[in-house]
């Protein structure tokens, strides 16, 4: 692969890490690529008429993706190629009713949604995206439509406890229900600042001693401070009683950007799962760009990302929904009518279960298994668990190996120590649920689950090569296994 192209790879993954602060952005992201390279917008809401050749996608809750090709020599029956990856990833969410004040201080209600580590969301500049349910009136006609919302200025911030008021012996421990409010303004200046919304008074939240002001209010006033709806109605040009609900949370303002003194990293959050979620999308538009990509193609190649994987997985657009296997039904039986097929198209398939790897930390040697350290730069991380917390076996690690053997491009291997717990994947849920073989696999990299985590640029290469190279040629090498599964 031309150098060239390996470079823009990495520029690219940096553009769609800061265009996508949460799993809607990123998913947005992803259906403006996908229409670009030619695929067809479906909706699990209607029938489905496909055909051979042609390339398809559909959303569950705007948060999570499923695309696909279909090869030109296609028949009901044949195996799809399928990468997973996941759209979300641990961050502060605003509770139902956010409005906290305190001490004069206007902070804004936030849960912790997955394992993050949250001592590194203190003393950084933070701001607020996601999806908002607006109200919307044209000619009498009343309309709910699904906006995304991403204030690029700094807004709130996590101020940490000065070390001279908190010296004791047991270090700093975060309490994750008091300790992480946002701060969003002083009440003094909140109020002196406050603007009369156009469609009638607000809420004055100008109150220390939990007593309410006599102004009127609207329920939404009740439940967040004014200022901050006020904000949200800015950025989204509509009146702030037009707000209905929302999904919002705390984002790094701080941009992802290629780092390094030789520039060999990426700084950035959120790698874990949309570094990822990239390659795999990346690597199946590219594997079906040319008018004769799908040509001699017998199966289908697929990407799915889920959303709410950081969770165990358990929603509607999680994978431990039915999504998948719908999906893999409904574009069978659109070429047959016979139901059972299906089933043998599921044995014909493969999964690469795609999710960032624990690379080798310098300052905590002891924590790696001594035979599996992965490395920044030295490839794809191949997972294994004994207990079966990853999907690998011999079998589906050898043909993941052997693609990238073919091509010399590097691979690592990783196995947790026996005494330290052992995280998991959508790799499990899929192959269980679906009875699909399955890889567990992903790129190395440090600071999993901090704000503010990093990886290497060759890395992003060669996952995007390792993945291209799997849609445009597993079938071969699929077809050269004798042993019975």
């Amino acid at each position: 692969m031309a150098k060239e192209e390996g470079s823009s790879v990495v520029y690219d993954l940096v553009d769609f890490l800061n265009a996508s602060p949460t799993a809607f952005h990123a998913v947005d992201e992803a259906k403006k690529s996908l229409r670009s390279a030619g695929y067809e917008q479906i909706s699990e809401k209607e029938d489905w008429k496909l055909e051979a050749g042609k390339k398809y996608f559909f959303t569950r809750n705007h948060s999570t993706i499923v695309a696909f090709a279909i090869g030109k020599k296609y028949v009901a029956g044949n195996g799809f190629y399928i990468i997973g990856a996941h759209t979300d990833s641990p961050c502060l969410k605003l509770k139902p009713v956010s409005k906290v004040t305190k001490g004069g201080y206007l902070e804004v209600g936030v849960q912790t949604y997955g394992g993050g580590l949250w001592h590194t969301w203190f003393d950084r500049d933070l701001t607020l995206a996601g999806r908002v349910i607006v109200r919307e009136e044209n000619c009498g006609v009343v309309s709910y439509s699904h906006k995304l919302l991403r204030i690029e200025e700094p807004i709130m911030r996590i101020p940490t406890l000065a070390i001279h008021l908190d010296r004791g012996t047991d270090g700093f421990k975060v309490n994750t229900q008091t300790h992480l409010l946002p701060v969003l303004a002083t009440a003094i200046k909140a109020e002196l600042n406050k603007v009369v919304a156009s469609n009638g008074p607000v809420e004055s939240d100008s109150q220390t001693d939990g007593k309410k002001s006599n102004e009127k209010t609207t329920l939404e006033d009740a439940k967040h401070h004014s200022l901050l709806l006020q904000l949200l109605a800015s950025q989204l040009g509509c009146k702030p009683n037009d707000i209905c609900d929302f999904e919002l949370q705390a984002c790094d303002t701080q941009p992802s950007i290629i780092a390094g003194a030789t520039k060999e990293f990426i700084f950035s959050g959120r790698l874990d799962n949309l570094c990822m979620s990239f390659c795999s999308l990346k690597a199946l538009i590219d594997a079906t760009s040319s008018d004769n990509s799908l040509e001699d193609e017998a199966g289908v190649r697929m990407v799915a990302l889920f959303d709410h994987e950081e969770v165990g997985s358990n929603s509607a657009q999680g994978a431990g929904s039915p999504a998948m296997l719908t999906a893999l039904s409904r574009i069978t039986n659109s070429f047959t009518s016979d139901l059972k097929v299906v089933e043998k198209a599921i044995q014909k398939s493969f999964l690469v279960s795609a999710d960032m790897a624990h690379a080798l930390h310098p300052n905590y040697m002891e924590k790696h298994e001594e035979n599996h350290q992965p490395k920044l730069h030295g490839g794809l991380v191949i997972k294994t668990n004994a207990n079966q917390r990853y999907a690998t076996n011999s079998i589906t690690s050898f043909l993941f190996r052997e693609i990238a053997s073919k091509h010399k491009i590097p691979t690592q291997d990783f196995v947790v120590r026996n005494d330290m717990g052992c995280g998991s994947t959508i790799g499990p849920i899929l192959a269980s649920g679906v009875g699909i073989r399955t890889v567990d696999v992903g790129a190395p990299q440090l600071s999993m689950h901090s704000i503010r985590e990093m990886c290497a640029t060759d890395d992003v290469k060669h996952s995007y090569q390792h993945f291209k190279a799997y849609f445009q040629e597993f079938a071969h090498m699929d077809s050269k296994i004798t042993v019975d599964m």
